[in-house]
């Protein structure tokens, strides 16, 4: 890019000091373009969310779970989980209004070295993953619609390093790209869930509620089930991760939270409800890509190939988000840490190259060694571990410094956020039961950040008055 960077340098070592709602250690602003808007921040939350989960988790759901009422309240508990943490989100950005989502949460809340630890997890593999994971699905996804198509390994890196090309030209037409492909996307699930209601053959399954139905919600397969919903809906966050983009952050972030929350619940319940209505369960049971099931029982023999074809855009959109949020973190990092400052740099569009860059380079290193999914595996508790102490940060504040001054505030408090504390809570325990070497191994990722964290302060410059 032809743009000359600017660089913020900050003034003071990365130490708990007091700082001024939206604006770094070194106490400058932490952006000067705030010119997304509402509906981008929520088209980006949008996006993060919706990906291959949706297409994919039922089929496991149907094989212990056999009432449709019950399978269909399994994606409602899970959106009313999320709409929790994203309520509770929206008082920490309202209150907290600097990108860097964890990372800025937890270093107000509790102590820089927990935030950063966070932040080191999103900068390094907690977008790059899941970045590669959809990727790869794009790849694979697209050469089922054009078999002639290279490897998906090929697809895949080539979708992520052109998003990411868009997003380095300028947050501006990263905005617009973003915008038209989460509409855009958003309007081929809902024409596909109205046309599979239209054209599809009902099957013999019931959405009221039954007795036999209330059974099986309080069954263990149902708590199980929760978990993996809960990752569906993961990424109800994002636009906390741009705060400091956002026009007037402290009304638009929690505005912006909960509306794609809530749009993504209608659109995974509706999305699950066809599936159900139109394909037999027995049919289901056990596929991973349950969704070009019922596309084929829909649509018929091309079915296979019309959802494949809106699955492969739709992804386009949720590797653009996490290529937006992602590098954000490392930037805001590099604001506050010396070390790290040349993240931190920005473009007179105000893109953060180095910071994107850094992140589209751990992407094809995942994508070419194929190890994105083992990574995945085990940043899963660390991910949630960090939005649960988020969540808790909300009471934590509220008890510590009742004094704060709050612009908005969670609805429904305390009750809100104890309900997403208590669900990601058993997520948790769940994760240590059946995956305690993957558990361990995402712990073991944040203490690598605590300790890159305390090289780092013995390498910041002395504190300045």
């Amino acid at each position: 890019m032809s743009a000359q960077p600017r660089t913020k340098q900050p003034t003071q070592s990365m130490t708990a000091t007091t700082i001024e709602p939206g604006k770094g250690r070194s106490g400058q602003p932490v952006s000067k373009s705030a010119g997304v808007t509402t509906f981008t921040a929520a088209a980006i939350a949008v996006a993060d969310m919706v990906g291959i989960g949706v297409f994919t988790s039922l089929g496991f759901q149907v094989q212990d779970i056999t009432s449709a009422f019950a399978v269909v309240m399994l994606w409602v508990v899970g959106g009313v989980v999320a709409l929790c943490g994203a309520l509770s989100y929206g008082e920490l950005a309202a209150t907290f209004p600097r990108s860097g989502g964890e990372y800025n949460f937890l270093s107000r809340t509790y102590s820089p070295a927990i935030g950063f630890m966070a932040g080191w997890l999103s900068a390094t593999v907690g977008f790059a993953a899941p970045i590669a994971l959809v990727a790869i699905a794009f790849g694979a996804y697209f050469k089922g619609v054009f078999p002639d198509a290279p490897s998906p390994l090929w697809l895949g890196l080539g979708v992520a390093w052109l998003v990411g090309l868009v997003h380095l030209s300028g947050v501006r037409h990263g905005s617009t790209f973003q915008n038209v492909s989460t509409v855009l996307k958003v309007l081929l699930i809902v024409t596909f869930i109205v046309a599979g209601f239209a054209v599809g053959d009902p099957q013999p399954v019931s959405f009221t509620p039954s007795l036999a139905g209330f059974g099986q919600m309080s069954g263990a397969p149902f708590a199980i089930g929760l978990v993996f919903v809960m990752y569906a809906y993961s990424g109800w966050n994002a636009s906390t991760y741009i705060i400091g983009e956002i026009h007037d952050p402290q009304r638009s972030v929690p505005r912006a939270l909960f509306l794609a929350t809530l749009i993504v619940v209608i659109l995974y319940v509706g999305l699950n409800a066809v599936f159900l209505y139109t394909t037999p369960m027995d049919k289901m049971a056990g596929q991973i890509e349950v969704a070009l099931v019922a596309g084929s029982h829909i649509f018929g023999e091309a079915g296979g190939r019309i959802v494949g074809g809106l699955i492969c855009f739709g992804l386009i959109s949720t590797i653009s988000a996490m290529t937006w949020i992602g590098p954000r973190v490392t930037k805001v990092m590099g604001e506050d840490i010396p070390m790290l400052s040349w993240f931190a740099q920005v473009t007179k569009n105000g893109v953060p190259t180095a910071a994107i860059v850094l992140q589209l380079v751990i992407v094809t290193g995942l994508i070419l060694t194929q190890s994105f999914e083992g990574v995945l595996d085990y940043i899963q508790f660390s991910l949630i571990l960090s939005s649960f102490l988020a969540v808790l940060g909300v009471m934590v504040l509220r008890w510590r410094q009742p004094e704060l001054e709050r612009p908005y505030r969670t609805w429904g408090y305390p009750l809100t956020p104890l309900l997403f504390l208590g669900v990601t809570g058993f997520m948790m325990v769940y994760l240590v039961t059946e995956r305690p070497l993957q558990s361990l191994g995402g712990l073991a990722t944040l203490l690598a950040g605590l300790l890159v964290y305390f090289i780092s302060l013995r390498h910041s410059p002395p504190k300045t008055d």
